[in-house]
């Protein structure tokens, strides 16, 4: 035979009369209806098939032998398995206060006998509509109750970890950046007590040594939604120089948007650092100036004649060398320049003159890798240092060709920001200023890469050492002179299309 669908009972239903004939009647009546509709005659089993298998309703007789319909009910609202059963009274007793006492020991409805059928089956379906509502209410009940449970085991987590942990922490809000709570190891850190920094910002307490680096540090941060271990640099209280990894996040406090800012002191970290880099550097330079000058007397010949095999091991010698000595001189150029040895003799120069000699000094270079230069000059003065502005564009210049094959263009452009937000990612370009663009067609650079590549030893791919001949040190040059002239140098790129370098300048004063 074929399998029949069975439908899904409306609703499970137990009736509890000792009349048989209102029994089938009910029944007949609700099982028509589609409810499922389980009879018994005695209020004893009654109690005991609620309490095995609680229904969605019971319809229960008042006059019973053994145990009348009052008892049966407060036996129910007695136990917490049965206590939220809706009970309806269906009785021939129809006096007040009959019905009052239906109601006092738990009822939600009274029926009396003889009933209209209509009336009944109206009354069950508004209270299982009622008991269906209740269930579905603490059913969000208990999910909002177990999220505030987990909400607050959350914060009590954060806060023990923000309160305990070694490194300085504080919250500020994201409109304005006034602090709104910091933990004792920040407090620590900046010498400030905690009145001294709630709402306050940080430049108001003179935290940021250099305004322009934490503008550009807020600014990327705002941009990409998080930033992680960018190095900036702090003044104490008491004016002591510091430098720390930040980190920023988003959080929500009070529907209140709010940054989550995380510092890792590397003070003395940097400090060593640079002490032995500066050392290195300083003993690497004499052997080195003495091994190129013993190179250049065998590559001349003045110590005889060289085979075809020695003059290629020569050569390879030679241009190791050579990158070995750019090494140096590029980390000691890096490190006078942070440590502000390096002083940048602004005079009023022309955009003109620094782009055109920067394409000139590396047309040599463009002609070699067959690379075409192509440079569009504005006539506009600047505020600069021109020798640090030519060595940052000849760098940008020298890495767009590395990075170019043959035939492909490199442009050179430039044009004034006169508002915000008139262009390109200057959207927060401040006014009166000249930006330079420097365009490829080469392989481009992946995002996750784009803000790490100006820091130190970065590069795309940690081959581009051995194959273009870089230092990892140029683009790092390259934003300290940028930045010494309260300006700002960023990249954007498309993986196979190409990269841009933006270097933001202020204008002269006229």
């Amino acid at each position: 035979m074929p399998s029949q669908s069975v439908s899904t009972p409306r609703a499970d239903i137990l009736v509890i009369d000792d009349t048989p004939e209102n029994l089938n009647l009910l029944s007949a009546m609700l099982t028509e209806q589609g409810y499922k509709v389980r009879s018994v005659t005695k209020g004893s089993t009654g109690l005991r098939g609620a309490t095995a298998a609680p229904p969605d309703l019971i319809l229960l007789d008042i006059n019973m032998p053994e145990m009348n319909g009052y008892e049966v009910c407060e036996h129910l609202k007695a136990n917490e398995r049965t206590r939220e059963i809706p009970v309806i009274f269906i009785s021939a007793l129809g006096d007040v206060l009959d019905k009052v006492k239906g109601f006092a020991v738990g009822g939600v409805d009274y029926v009396t006998k003889p009933f209209q059928v209509e009336e009944v089956l109206a009354r069950i379906e508004n209270h299982l509509t009622i008991r269906r509502l209740q269930k579905q209410l603490q059913t969000q009940n208990e999910q909002l109750q177990q999220e505030i449970r987990s909400r607050q085991l959350a914060e009590e987590r954060f806060a023990k970890a923000f309160r305990s942990s070694p490194n300085p922490i504080a919250i500020a809000t994201l409109e304005e950046g006034r602090f709104i709570d910091v933990n004792p190891s920040f407090l620590r850190f900046c010498g400030y007590s905690l009145e001294e920094v709630i709402g306050h910002t940080a430049t108001e307490l003179d935290l940021p040594s250099a305004s322009q680096t934490l503008a550009y540090t807020i600014q990327k941060f705002q941009e990409m939604g998080s930033l992680h271990n960018q190095e900036v640099e702090f003044c104490t209280k008491t004016g002591e120089l510091k430098t720390i990894l930040l980190s920023i996040e988003f959080i929500d406090i009070a529907n209140v948007q709010c940054t989550l800012l995380i510092a890792n002191d590397i003070t003395e970290r940097k400090r060593l650092e640079n002490e032995f880099i500066s050392l290195v550097s300083h003993e690497l330079r004499t052997p080195l100036t003495s091994i190129m000058g013993a190179l250049d007397i065998l590559g001349a010949g003045k110590l005889g004649t060289m085979s075809e095999q020695a003059q290629k091991v020569l050569s390879i010698a030679t241009s190791n060398t050579e990158r070995l000595i750019r090494l140096v001189n590029d980390i000691l150029d890096l490190e006078r320049m942070k440590s502000s040895k390096i002083v940048m003799h602004k005079v009023k120069c022309n955009a003109v003159d620094i782009m055109v000699q920067a394409t000139e000094a590396m047309q040599a270079m463009a002609d070699n890798s067959q690379v075409q230069l192509v440079v569009n000059p504005l006539n506009v003065e600047l505020w600069a240092d021109s020798d640090r502005l030519l060595q940052t564009l000849t760098n940008l210049i020298s890495n767009a060709i590395k990075f170019s094959e043959t035939s492909d263009t490199v442009w050179i452009g430039a044009e004034v920001i006169e508002d915000k937000g008139n262009s390109l990612s200057a959207s927060s370009c401040a006014s009166n200023s000249l930006l330079i663009t420097v365009r490829d067609q080469g392989r481009g650079i992946p995002e996750d890469k784009l803000q790490t590549i100006f820091e130190r030893f970065q590069q795309v791919d940690a081959s581009d050492s051995r194959k273009k001949g870089g230092t990892g040190l140029g683009l790092a040059i390259c934003r300290n002179i940028v930045q010494q002239h309260n300006g700002r140098i960023w990249a954007e790129s498309t993986l196979g299309e190409g990269s841009t370098f933006y270097v933001l300048l202020p204008l002269a004063s006229s």
